[in-house]
C-alpha cells in the first residue's frame, strides 16, 4: 500500500496553521535568504538537531520551546533577510530590457560556446605549460578518442569522474588531462 501526505494534509493532521503568502514572494524571500544565509545553524540553530532536544509533541510547545531557548533567532534571520533583501530591490530596479537581452546573449552565446569549446582552453593552458603547440582534434581524430594534440602528441581530455568508471569498456592508450567543473570555472590536472 501507498499513501502519499501533502504538505497541506501534513499540517492538517499535525493542526498547524501556517500562513498565505502572495504569489511570488516566497521565491523572492527564499533567494535572500540564500544569499543572506539568514536561516543557517550559526544564525537560527542546527534545527535538525534541536527537534531531537525538545520533548514535547504539539507544535505550540514546540514553537515555545525554540523562541524560550533562541529568543533572538528569528530577529537576527529576519534583520540578515531584509538587508539582503534591499540589496536585491536595488538591483531589480537597475533591470532593464537592455540588462536582460545581454543576460541572454551571455548564456545563449557565450556560455554555450564556453561550456561546449572549454576544452581549446585546456589545450591551450597546458601547451603554453609545456612549451609546446596545440591543436584540436579533427573529427575522424575525435572518433579515435584524440581531443587534441600537443605537439605532435596526441591527448585526451576527460573529466576527472572519468577516473572513478572502472566498468568502462574503451581503453585508452593515449595521455589523459582531466578537469574538473568548479564554481567559477575549471580545474586541470596534468
Amino acid at each position: 500500500m501507498n499513501i502519499k501526505l501533502s504538505n497541506e494534509e501534513i499540517k492538517k493532521i499535525l493542526d498547524i496553521e501556517s500562513p498565505e503568502f502572495p504569489k511570488y514572494t516566497t521565491q523572492l524571500i527564499n533567494l535572500a535568504n540564500q544569499n543572506s544565509q539568514g536561516t543557517r545553524p550559526k544564525v537560527v540553530g542546527k534545527l535538525s538537531d534541536l527537534i531531537h532536544k525538545f520533548k514535547g509533541n504539539k507544535f505550540f510547545e514546540w514553537e515555545d520551546w525554540y523562541l524560550k531557548n533562541y529568543p533572538e533567532a528569528i530577529q537576527n534571520a529576519k534583520e540578515r533577510i531584509i538587508k539582503m533583501f534591499k540589496n536585491l530591490k536595488d538591483a531589480i530596479n537597475k533591470i532593464d530590457d537592455k540588462m536582460i537581452e545581454k543576460w541572454v546573449k551571455d548564456l545563449v552565446i557565450i556560455k554555450t560556446f564556453i561550456g561546449l569549446r572549454f576544452q581549446e582552453a585546456i589545450l591551450k593552458v597546458v601547451a603554453e605549460q609545456e612549451g609546446k603547440s596545440y591543436r584540436m582534434g579533427n573529427i575522424q581524430e575525435e572518433s579515435q578518442g584524440i581531443d587534441g594534440y600537443l605537439g605532435n602528441e596526441p591527448v585526451s581530455i576527460k573529466p576527472v569522474s572519468y577516473l572513478s568508471k572502472k566498468s568502462l569498456s574503451e581503453s585508452i592508450q593515449i595521455r589523459i588531462i582531466y578537469y574538473k567543473k568548479i564554481k567559477d570555472g575549471i580545474q586541470i590536472e596534468f
